[in-house]
């Protein structure tokens, strides 16, 4: 079944889970490294709970069906959450920590214009635009663009999360 991305945004603006990606200012942030295709620092899609908590690398925020999780050194504001895990999938959705970008260098800051020409196939929904994420069949690239058009909230999605529409 393939994802509504306007669902998924939508869900997330209800349950407050926006991922903040501006610095204080405009400080350079330390955060740097790869996201994608199959996830990011160690933690990878489809990873139960058990097997993404054994890494470390996450702190539990709140449980319910989908529970939602930050990395340890990437924390988000109380009411945010960097990563949601289901019960039946797995981790189902990751949230790109400021500074970090796909393999074909898209990021915050990147514009529309940039992401067509790394990723063909990409797909407008009401919300933000998704694409296959290549290497991996089984996920999307999800771009939110604020309104200068730059991309201000990247996320790597389940194509069957069960978390968020």
């Amino acid at each position: 079944m393939r994802m509504n991305m306007a669902s998924l945004v939508a869900a997330l603006a209800v349950a407050g889970a926006t991922l903040v990606i501006a610095s204080p200012a405009g400080a350079a942030t330390a955060t740097s490294g790869t996201f994608g295709p199959h996830g990011y620092g160690g933690i990878k899609l489809g990873m139960t709970a058990k097997q993404a908590k054994a890494t470390g690398k996450i702190v539990l925020k709140w449980r319910d069906y989908c529970s939602g999780w930050d990395y340890k050194a990437h924390r988000n504001a109380r009411h945010e959450v960097g990563l949601y895990i289901s019960k039946k999938r797995g981790v189902a959705v990751i949230f790109a920590p400021a500074g970090v970008r796909t393999p074909k260098g898209i990021g915050a800051g990147s514009t529309l214009r940039q992401i067509k020409k790394a990723y063909s196939g990409v797909k407008e929904q009401p919300s933000g635009y998704y694409v296959t994420a290549p290497g991996n069949r089984e996920a999307d690239y999800y771009f939110g663009l604020n309104r200068q058009g730059k991309v201000e909230q990247l996320g790597l999605v389940l194509k069957t999360q069960d978390c968020v529409n």
